[in-house]
């Protein structure tokens, strides 16, 4: 089992909780950031200067990489979509870079970060790790991504990437977001409402990357999803009933989200009914699998 972990994008939100997790565990954890702080085992590293402290990956048996620009943040510029894609596929390549300058290191396992925005939106479609990637920025953004990270193959690295949906903790993400119009009375569907949004409790997230660390077999891509989806109407409805606030049965028109959000209007309204089977096939065990349940503990 692997005993020290170099984890990048560790002040991210899956990242900062994942840290706190695997120290519990008993794990040594590295950590890369682009500011040093007073941490002995925080590195330094500038993705676009390409440099990089080698010394990060002394001793380290995987690396969980994080990294990555956030998605819906700020709007879709060319400029921005080239540092959304940038922040993931050169922060990879320059990972590499360093594994093949300094022979001799026992690291064996590599575990990335993906996204369900592979598939594009697909409807109704159940999408499993078979189906194909999808249409738009999101799916183009994810295939660079795995394209870049399956390159560790050939440094004889086991590859795993984790295809995440929406994350859910109070700590940030997109709960945050989704629940703000309905703390404010105007919980409301957004576009036709039916579009499936793939969630997972932010526990279940961490513990997914600790089991793709330590089960071996575990190879490939997985789909990082509770096993039932559930529509953007039901989402916000059972918010608005954990917070017992209205829910309104009129709907958001997708014009006015474009108004608001440009082209990032396809990561609301994207929708993904992903399938669970292989991460449970795997054995991997969820704590929640309903999203009432999440969203109760999350509340509570």
């Amino acid at each position: 089992m692997a005993k020290k972990i170099l984890i990048t994008g560790a002040t991210g939100l899956v990242g900062t909780e994942l840290k706190k997790h695997l120290l519990n565990k008993g794990y040594e954890v590295n950590t890369l950031s682009r500011k040093k702080d007073n941490d002995a085992n925080n590195f330094v590293w500038d993705v676009y200067k390409g440099t990089i402290e080698a010394d990060c990956l002394n001793g380290v048996d995987a690396i969980i990489h994080l990294a990555g620009e956030p998605v819906a943040d700020k709007k879709w510029t060319d400029e921005r979509k080239k540092q959304i894609i940038d922040s993931r596929v050169k922060s990879t390549e320059l990972l590499f870079e360093t594994i093949r300058a300094n022979p001799g290191l026992q690291l064996k396992s590599f575990i990335s970060a993906s996204a369900v925005g592979f598939y594009g939106d697909c409807g109704d479609e159940i999408l499993t790790e078979e189906s194909p990637k999808g249409y738009g920025f999101l799916a183009d953004c994810c295939k660079l991504w795995e394209d870049a990270v399956d390159e560790g193959k050939k440094l004889s690295l086991r590859i795993v990437k984790l295809r995440t949906g929406i994350v859910l903790s109070n700590d940030g993400g997109a709960l945050p977001q989704l629940d703000k119009p309905v703390k404010l009375f105007v919980g409301a569907g957004l576009g036709t409402g039916k579009q499936w949004t793939p969630w997972i409790h932010i526990d279940d997230m961490v513990e997914m990357y600790i089991e793709a660390v330590e089960n071996l077999k575990m190879e490939g891509c997985y789909n990082a999803c509770a096993p039932f989806p559930v529509t953007n109407t039901a989402l916000t409805k059972a918010i608005a009933k954990q917070l017992h606030r209205p829910f309104w049965s009129i709907k958001v028109p997708k014009k006015a989200l474009e108004l608001l959000l440009g082209e990032r209007v396809d990561a609301v309204l994207m929708s993904n009914n992903t399938s669970a089977q292989k991460i449970l096939d795997a054995g991997f065990k969820f704590k929640f699998t309903h999203l009432e349940d999440a969203l109760k503990e999350l509340y509570s």
